[in-house]
Order: C-alpha cells, then sequence, then structure tokens
C-alpha cells in the first residue's frame, strides 16, 4: 500500500509543477503571468534562441518538473538560413528529449509564426512536419497561422510593427489560443 500512495503522491506532483513557456524572444515578450494569473508561470524564453540553443536549455527546464511545456521555437532558425529540415529535427529532438524526461508532462508545440513572406512556404513545410511528429511524442499542436497570418503568408500588421516581433494583440490571440488547451 505504501507503493500505490507513493506513485499517487508522485503522479499529482508532476501535474502540480508550473507551467514552462520555452521558447525564443517571441515567447520571452510574453507577459505569461498576467494572461495566466491562476496558474504557476515560468517564462524560459531567451532572446536570440534557436532550436539547437533551447535543446541546450532543456536540463533546467526538466529539473522544474513542470506541469505543462509550451514550446515556441524555429524562427530564429530561419533569420539563420536554415533549412526546413534543420528547423524540424531541432524541434523534433526538444519534443522527444522533454517527452522522454517527463512523461508525465504535458506538451504544447506552437506553430512557427509568420515572418516576411520570403520564408513563407519554408515556415508552412516546418509546421506540417511538426504537426504530423507532435502525436508522436504525446504532444498537442496549437496552431496559430490561421489567426495571425496574411494571405501571402506575412505575419498580418494587426498582430506585429515588425514583421517578427508580436504586439498586446498577438499575444491576446496566442493566449486565447492557449487558453482551453492549458484548461484541460
Amino acid at each position: 500500500m505504501t507503493d500505490a500512495r507513493s506513485a499517487s503522491s508522485t503522479d499529482s506532483a508532476a501535474t502540480a509543477g508550473p507551467v514552462v513557456f520555452l521558447g525564443d524572444s517571441l515567447t520571452e515578450a510574453g507577459s505569461w503571468d498576467e494572461y495566466f494569473p491562476e496558474l504557476e508561470v515560468v517564462n524560459a524564453g531567451r532572446s536570440g534562441d534557436t532550436t539547437a540553443d533551447v535543446q541546450d536549455r532543456l536540463d533546467d527546464v526538466i529539473e522544474r518538473r513542470p506541469s505543462t511545456v509550451v514550446v515556441m521555437v524555429g524562427t530564429n532558425d530561419f533569420g539563420l538560413r536554415a533549412t526546413v529540415e534543420q528547423v524540424v529535427r531541432g524541434t523534433e529532438n526538444i519534443l522527444w528529449t522533454l517527452h522522454h524526461a517527463l512523461p508525465d508532462t504535458r506538451i504544447l508545440v506552437v506553430s512557427v509564426l509568420p515572418r516576411e513572406r520570403e520564408r513563407s512556404e519554408w515556415i508552412r513545410q516546418v509546421n506540417i512536419h511538426v504537426r504530423q511528429f507532435a502525436p508522436t511524442v504525446k504532444a498537442e499542436f496549437v496552431d496559430l497561422w490561421p489567426q495571425v497570418a496574411e494571405e501571402d503568408g506575412e505575419l498580418s500588421p494587426r498582430y506585429t510593427s515588425d514583421r517578427l516581433h508580436l504586439n498586446d494583440a498577438g499575444y491576446a490571440v496566442w493566449a486565447d489560443a492557449l487558453r482551453p488547451h492549458l484548461a484541460a
């Protein structure tokens, strides 16, 4: 009986951890604690991070034993002219590592946001691959593209001032898209 109680308390401890927002400057600039005041939130976004940089920081995330990890990465890889395959592989490595190190943690992976239209097809391809891969590591794919992209694949001026970073309206769209996933 002691073993059953220990396992039960371990399971509830895993679900009681913080919600970690993991990514680059897009994540870092989000006021996640204001959007989700009912949750314990850790903002682990870091300006300039690529998928490789985020991969290098996963031990810090894993040590926190989060209940949920929200991952958004990839745009800086494109800024450095990475290929679709490199961005997909980097994102898959992050998701695989999180799933195997934290099997009871929910993982939400957010689509790479649109940038300038010249990169739109590459970003669409990454999002297609990540959407298909996510279920293999029990991650949920949260697709922001339909809400924030213009028809030509550029980030809508309603949600940005520089075609890359989000403004308050853009963060409100992101938070609204996450809300049902975080409430579940």
